[in-house]
């Protein structure tokens, strides 16, 4: 079909081959590819460990779909993700006589599923390089995803979750790694089972309640101060001014205050308390700043830059749960719309470009899990800030940040 644009890479290269007549070629792109099997949400929910194969009512062959294909998420159908070596050593006599690669597209195949056709399926698998979208590199929908507007802005707030987890940054309709895995994924790292659950800890990213209020709290007392001084901040000046800031809060916390029940008072926190308190207040600022001077040296931040917040931590994820909650099918796709432009409006609001953002967002990151030793968690937070900040398709140089 003369002038089709293909939703993604994936589907450009298997209509290539097709246009070819370049078969060896379609599998080798095939092989690669991730496959989604469509099923009966129902029948998945009582059994998720089977895979039922549902044949065409119009031509008995088994429609699969690749990643770029996938319709909208719909309530009773869901997806299971498999490779094509998978389908090769699931397939039996009784199985349909055509696999059916996106039907009814110009990217379409179908594939005789005799014992040697299967073969080489798994020939092609074993001489592939890889599988599924290369994590660390910006993968975008062409078609089916919004690439400018709201929606598109709010979706680039969580790239550096897309672009590390080898997705479409811009897959508003996401299915993820298939309905089964994004559960799982789900319970495993947020205890969510359900709507209820998700729609509250995608409240508390939303309102950067998830992110420690400590760190918050630390970058809150220099941002009030670089406003008052015009210029860089001391950080002996910066430490002094967060612990003024604690021991006044202290205080004011036992200050007589009139309730309906009278005027009430309350006891003064243990000095060994407050103490503590500071003292770790203290550290911490000492980690943004080491934190800091070597994001400056590696390009993270610009030689005089610092970070404003950490609450893009939370944006960043708050953008990606709402995707997720869809593919787990906890949520609508409208739902998952107005999560993705309240991320956006939410960063804008407090970081003033998409830098600012990632550092926010990386420093999040680096203080949660990364210690100080500068490792792996840090690394790949650098190295998707580069690839965001510096390739020509990455959303963030391609959408206005206001």
């Amino acid at each position: 079909m003369d002038g089709w644009t293909a939703p993604s890479a994936i589907e450009r290269e298997l209509y290539g081959a097709k246009t070819r007549g370049d078969w060896p070629g379609y599998l080798d792109a095939l092989a690669r590819a991730e496959l989604f099997l469509p099923q009966s949400r129902a029948q998945v929910d009582a059994d998720p460990r089977t895979a039922r194969f549902h044949p065409s009512p119009r031509d008995g062959s088994l429609a699969v779909y690749t990643r770029g294909m996938l319709p909208a998420p719909d309530p009773g159908t869901v997806f299971l993700r498999q490779s094509l070596a998978w389908f090769a050593n699931a397939w039996d006599e009784r199985d349909p006589a055509y696999l059916a690669v996106n039907p009814g597209t110009p990217a379409e195949a179908y594939l005789s599923t005799t014992p040697a056709d299967r073969a080489r399926w798994r020939a092609h698998w074993d001489a592939a390089p890889a599988w599924g979208l290369a994590p660390g590199a910006v993968h975008a929908l062409h078609t089916g995803g919004p690439l400018h507007g709201p929606v598109a802005h709010g979706l680039a707030v969580g790239a550096h979750l897309a672009v590390s987890n080898g997705e479409f940054w811009n897959a508003l309709a996401y299915h993820g790694k298939g309905y089964t895995r994004e559960r799982e994924r789900l319970r495993k790292a947020w205890g969510i089972t359900d709507a209820a659950g998700w729609f509250e800890v995608l409240r508390r990213m939303q309102a950067a309640e998830v992110v420690s209020p400590v760190w918050e709290f630390a970058l809150r007392v220099r941002r009030m101060l670089a406003s008052d001084f015009a210029g860089p901040v001391d950080v002996e000046h910066w430490r002094h001014a967060a612990e003024y800031g604690l021991r006044r809060s202290a205080e004011q916390a036992t200050e007589p205050k009139l309730t309906p029940e009278g005027v009430t008072v309350a006891e003064p926190r243990p000095a060994a308390e407050l103490a503590g308190e500071i003292a770790g207040v203290r550290r911490l600022i000492g980690r943004i700043t080491r934190y800091e001077q070597r994001f400056r040296a590696d390009g993270l931040l610009p030689e005089d830059g610092w970070v404003r917040s950490v609450e893009g931590w939370d944006l960043g994820r708050a953008s990606q749960m709402a995707r997720w909650g869809l593919a787990a099918r906890y949520c609508t796709l409208e739902d998952t719309e107005r999560a993705v432009v309240r991320a956006g409006e939410a960063a804008v609001g407090t970081y003033r470009s998409w830098e600012e953002l990632s550092a926010g967002y990386a420093l999040g990151r680096c203080l949660h899990f990364d210690e100080e030793e500068f490792g792996e968690w840090y690394a790949s937070s650098l190295a998707t800030h580069l690839t965001l900040t510096t390739e020509p398709t990455s959303p963030w140089l391609n959408i206005p940040w206001r």
